[in-house]
């Protein structure tokens, strides 16, 4: 043992299979549903920094930021009104995902993606139609419940569809997709500000009906998950649906370990109260704390507020929708970075490497901002070239280790740590402080800006550090462990393993962690 981390572990079983053609299409249509919500975040900032929709919406903030340089720059944007149009959605989506567990757990997977998609399409329409703040608000908000569903059945159905030793790759297709919302969001935005008339807005609110589209009706061709089935009493389909995604007959000894954990399932009656029990209070941590953390790592003051960030620097309107659209395709570039090395270099190294460069570019952006307004918030000149490069670098250089580490393992890691038993209220969870701690960023950021100045980018980057610190003695490597076998993983763990009793691992595992540990 060094450093809090288990050095030995138990073999891990290996499953019969291949990584079918099958499992692939299924995983690519279920991960659209990442598209919805990547969409959302890349276009509320957009619009938000077009004058045309400020001058319909929110008049003031158009006459706010219009002022000159001897204003102070950190409130240009300083406004309730802007940040309860971001954050309704989040505060919804909040509220919908503890339904949508019952949903996921009762109808399926497949079902609470439908339900997302089609709430999300009617959300998109409303916005795209909307003639005062009272219709874009309850647009956010059906928006926002179609986020929920989706985003709390979305990684469960990746995670139980996918071979053991392919998840992470074949799980991070959710966030990735959640990137190429964002870059096409920003790439509406940058030509949808140049339509005359300035109606453009319309255009790109309206657009959400594209992703809502895709999901509904591709959810409609899903599979249920061989676990679902199960877990609802379809046996024999379940069995039939093992066959058909793992490419084999020889589908036994998964199918009983899914069977016997359904069982077990069953046999507990309130979820809820259950992850009160002492075995699950490693489970319980993480899905509190990864949520937690991944939305205080201050991405999302890059994804909503981009474009009225380099406003607020004194970028141009079309330079700064620009310099979201390069932040946007380094995000969804890097993805694939996280995607090729997830299942080989494992979660941890990932969390730590992403985490020190992100530590280092959140000091580098606010020195830069101290440098330009110091405290005062007012500007120390034109902006040099220079000046700008580095900016620029800075945030991309964060955005691309965002999007390689706790992007996408802040929700594959919490999706495959858990029971069956639990899986959906955990998830619930997981998605419940996700849209919480969104929310009170989307809604804070603007204000905390104002009075924290450049100090807030110090401020992300010290609970970054603790972030870190965190994941090195507190999160055990996952990657390659069937789901079925997680229990074992917590066991041999430092701190975690006096929670779990031998009875609550089972018994052929915990034989083959003896003799691993003996050998």
């Amino acid at each position: 043992m060094a450093g809090g981390v288990v050095t030995s572990s138990a073999p891990m079983k290996n499953y019969p299979g291949k990584l079918t053609v099958f499992v692939v299409l299924a995983c690519i249509v279920a991960s659209s549903g990442g598209l919805i919500f990547g969409y959302d975040i890349g276009i509320s900032g957009g619009v938000t920094s077009m004058d045309s929709f400020l001058l319909k919406f929110f008049p003031e903030v158009y006459q706010q930021q219009k002022a000159d340089s001897t204003t102070n720059q950190y409130c240009k944007f300083n406004s309730h009104l802007v940040t309860l149009f971001t954050s309704s959605l989040y505060l919804a989506a909040l509220i919908s995902c503890f339904f949508a567990s019952t949903v996921t757990r009762v109808l399926g997977r497949k079902w609470s993606m439908f339900g997302g998609g089609l709430t999300f399409l009617v959300g998109a329409c409303i916005n795209g139609a909307a003639k005062d703040i009272a219709m874009l608000i309850i647009g956010r908000i059906l928006l926002g419940f179609g986020v929920g569903f989706a985003i709390q059945s979305v990684p469960l159905y990746l995670s139980e569809m996918a071979p053991a030793k392919l998840r992470g790759m074949l799980n991070i297709g959710f966030q990735l997709m959640i990137t190429v919302g964002i870059l096409c969001a920003n790439l509406i935005n940058y030509f949808t500000a140049k339509i005359k008339g300035g109606w453009g807005w319309r255009v790109s609110l309206g657009l959400a009906c594209i992703p809502a589209i895709i999901i509904t009706l591709g959810s409609l061709l899903l599979p249920d998950t061989p676990n679902s089935l199960i877990e609802r009493g379809h046996t024999e389909r379940a069995k039939a649906m093992l066959r058909k995604v793992r490419g084999t007959n020889d589908i036994d000894a998964e199918y009983e370990d899914i069977v016997a954990a359904s069982e077990e399932s069953k046999a507990i009656k309130h979820p809820w109260s259950n992850l009160l029990k002492r075995k699950y209070r490693p489970q319980l941590t993480m899905s509190l704390l990864i949520p937690f953390f991944q939305q205080l790592t201050g991405i999302n003051v890059v994804m909503f507020y981009a474009p009225v960030l380099f406003k607020t620097i004194g970028f141009g309107s079309e330079a700064s929708l620009m310099s979201a659209v390069i932040t946007g395709s380094i995000n969804m570039v890097s993805t694939f970075i996280s995607i090729a090395t997830v299942d080989k270099v494992g979660r941890r190294a990932l969390f730590f490497q992403g985490g020190i460069q992100m530590i280092i570019c959140q000091v580098g952006v606010g020195t830069m901002f101290g440098m330009k307004f110091g405290t005062a918030g007012k500007a120390n000149g034109p902006l040099s070239k220079a000046y700008t490069d580095w900016l620029l670098f800075f945030i991309c250089a964060y955005t691309a280790g965002y999007a390689w580490s706790w992007g996408p393992l802040g929700w594959l890691v919490p999706s495959e740590i858990f029971p069956l038993e639990i899986r959906s209220a955990c998830q619930a969870i997981v998605v419940a402080v996700n849209m919480l701690f969104t929310f009170v960023v989307a809604e804070g950021f603007l204000s905390w800006l104002c009075h924290l100045k450049f100090a807030l980018f110090y401020c992300f980057s010290g609970i970054l550090v603790v972030m870190t610190l965190f994941i090195a003695f507190f999160l055990p490597e996952t990657k390659n462990r069937p789901i079925e076998e997680m229990s074992i993983v917590w066991k041999k763990h430092w701190f975690w393993g006096r929670f779990v009793a031998d009875e609550d691992v089972d018994d052929e595992n915990m034989e083959m962690g003896k003799k691993t540990t003996t050998d």
